[in-house]
């Protein structure tokens, strides 16, 4: 699949491509899915769920930002196969009782949205955090849930000419905590399989 265009910036700048990647990895989207996102800024991760899904709902309360999203999903078009619909709101209000998949680009209002999504239950829920101490509070409102699946912290690090050789520039460290707000099985672990450790994968 393409790289995606995004000629059109937002302050907070978009979610870096490996980012998107991993993302892409952990939410596992379908053509038949309902992908909902909150903080959709400058729709990078709403265009490449676009590109999988059958249905994307966006949410962004900033409106310059919505604005952005819209104009990078017109640069888009050619690729984006999901029916799309951007939402001027903040989560949880204009949140979708039937999504299948929940991408959390921000913390604001987070629990109240991890709420939504237990209360819906959603299959597979992603949040990305940037901050140590909200990576720790996300974490445990997550554990309270009975929500979490697994924690993985990445950096990403890319080359630069140096004196003739190569250097590297690290990108900040991201936190994405992924699970699944689906009854648990008759094994008792909503489709985990647990390793001794405690770790584990839900979808083998």
């Amino acid at each position: 699949m393409p790289p995606i265009a995004l000629p059109h910036d937002a302050k907070a700048g978009p979610t870096k491509s490996e980012v998107r990647a991993v993302v892409g990895s952990k939410l596992a989207l379908e053509p038949d899915d309902h992908f909902a996102e909150v903080g959709s800024c400058t729709g990078a991760i709403t265009i490449e769920a676009a590109q999988r899904a059958g249905r994307v709902t966006a949410l962004e309360r900033k409106s310059e930002r919505l604005e952005t999203t819209e104009k990078n999903l017109d640069a888009n078009e050619d690729a984006v196969r999901a029916d799309v619909e951007l939402r001027n709101a903040e989560a949880p209000e204009g949140l979708p009782d039937d999504a299948d998949a929940l991408f959390l680009g921000g913390s604001r209002n987070f629990e109240a949205v991890l709420d939504h999504a237990v209360e819906t239950e959603i299959d597979r829920v992603v949040m990305n955090v940037s901050r140590l101490e909200v990576a720790g509070e996300a974490t445990e409102a997550f554990r309270e849930r009975d929500l979490l699946e697994e924690v993985v912290q990445f950096q990403v690090s890319h080359g630069y000419e140096l004196a003739g050789a190569t250097s590297f520039n690290s990108d900040n460290p991201v936190y994405m905590l992924v699970g699944s707000a689906t009854p648990d099985d008759e094994d008792g672990n909503g489709g985990k399989t647990v390793a001794a450790d405690g770790s584990g994968d839900s979808r083998q």
